[in-house]
């Protein structure tokens, strides 16, 4: 991987930290695009706050901004998100494979129906 992907991907890891940015993602998600005014709604912080969350969601690729005349409106871009689930495979698949040994280790043990 070279440094220019590893920035980027470290961006993306560094925005998703946050749990506010990863509910500004699922508002985006489930509500599609939407702008600033309707985000900030769901916030109990101040508006130059959440513009502070998006800068770092723009930053990494993960939401696009469009001006429509005053307004501001974020939409959800999902491809740096498979950038990381590509990345928590291995991860996902490790822990599978050893759930599935534990499995089969458990299925041979006796049962313990002893009396």
């Amino acid at each position: 991987m070279n440094g220019t992907s590893a920035a980027a991907e470290d961006r993306v890891f560094a925005a998703l930290a946050n749990a506010t940015r990863r509910e500004v993602l699922r508002l985006l998600r489930d509500g599609g695009p939407q702008p600033v005014q309707a985000l900030a709604d769901h916030f109990a912080m101040r508006r130059p706050s959440l513009s502070e969350h998006l800068k770092v969601l723009r930053d990494a690729g993960l939401v696009s901004e469009q001006r429509s005349g005053r307004q501001r409106i974020y939409r959800l871009e999902a491809a740096p998100l498979a950038e990381v689930q590509d990345w928590l495979h291995p991860y996902e698949r490790f822990w599978r494979d050893r759930m599935k040994g534990l499995g089969d280790l458990l299925d041979s043990m006796p049962d313990d129906d002893r009396p």
